[in-house]
């Protein structure tokens, strides 16, 4: 019976550009704190990882408190997802960052940069799933079957690992740049670029943050439709999509080194975008032939849970019986 009033609240401007001025003054409280370069310590990046998440765990409540538990089941749920997709992308901007050789100081002003661009660009695909969502029921389908094609995607690398290296020189947006602007020969601190000869050349910094804002539009592909197997609703989808990125500077550091020890980690969010493809599917179905089977939310967040669970304690068990083994031999 409150839908409608939920709709109208959760649609209101007013929401919106709270929203959106509260994340851009975060935004705006990172780039103080990166604007002189500084190696991160684990002490520092702890601190903010902690805020971070306690703010969208803070946040939920008061969705859950003021538009019902179903939207803050979805708030939550949708959280996860792109919490979990996001840990995966911070695995390629590490490799991005040690092929171009990014001084240790300038990587956490790099990768707020790539945030920020994050943010935009699924702000853009938001914006057209939700016009989509509300003109064509087949958008549904759609989303569906780009996950479940990602989903075997994901897979497919996780049972075959390419060399974990990347050569910057043959990134398709590097190849570009470096066709209309010279490009300095070493880092020249925080700048992105700097008159050389006079005339303005680009800084090994601005490639290693463009190659990064070129990666973010890959991720947006499958980051969205994910969370809108979640929720309909475009604010929601926002919010959570916000929420993840917001705490992926901070994160960087704390999981840096322990990354590699969630060896089972591509397993998982290979089940999570085939389950939500599937769910997509199912609801697109359900529009046609009323008899097709729908999943709830509840049974949504459960099963992400239960996944994200499974993998994080068989990568543990994991790397136990290969440090038994390697102390054995």
């Amino acid at each position: 019976m409150n839908l409608p009033v939920l709709e109208i609240a959760i649609g209101s401007p007013e929401l919106w550009a709270i929203s959106i001025a509260a994340v851009l003054a975060l935004f705006g409280l990172d780039f103080l704190i990166t604007r002189r370069p500084h190696e991160v310590s684990m002490k520092e990046a702890l601190g903010w990882s902690a805020f971070y998440i306690a703010l969208p765990l803070a946040f939920g409540v008061w969705v859950w408190t003021a538009f019902g538990p179903e939207r803050g089941l979805e708030f939550y749920a949708g959280y996860l997802v792109e919490k979990s997709l996001s840990v995966d992308n911070l695995f390629v901007f590490m490799l991005l960052l040690a092929s171009f050789a990014v001084p240790r100081e300038l990587q956490q002003r790099v990768l707020l940069i790539g945030v920020a661009g994050a943010l935009v660009l699924r702000g853009v695909f938001i914006a057209l799933g939700a016009a989509m969502l509300a003109h064509f029921a087949w958008t549904f389908l759609l989303f569906g079957v780009i996950l479940l094609v990602t989903a075997v995607k994901v897979l497919r690398d996780t049972l075959a690992p390419a060399e974990h290296e990347i050569d910057p020189g043959a990134l398709p947006i590097v190849r570009l740049v470096r066709r209309f602007w010279p490009v300095t020969d070493g880092y020249r601190g925080p700048r992105l670029t700097e008159r050389v000869d006079g005339r303005r050349a680009l800084t090994p910094l601005a490639l290693a943050t463009l190659a990064i804002l070129g990666t973010d539009v890959v991720f947006a592909v499958d980051s969205v439709p994910a969370v809108y197997g979640i929720t309909g609703d475009a604010y929601l989808v926002f919010v959570t999509n916000a929420f993840a990125l917001l705490g992926l500077r901070a994160l960087y550091f704390v999981l840096e080194g322990a990354l590699g020890a969630l060896v089972h980690l591509g397993y998982g969010l290979a089940a999570i975008l085939a389950f939500i493809g599937a769910k997509l599917v199912l609801h697109w179905a359900h529009g046609l032939w009323s008899w097709v089977p729908q999943i709830d939310t509840l049974a949504s967040l459960g099963v992400i849970v239960a996944i994200l669970a499974t993998v994080v304690v068989t990568s543990l068990l994991s790397n136990r019986r290969l440090a038994r083994a390697n102390a054995d031999s």
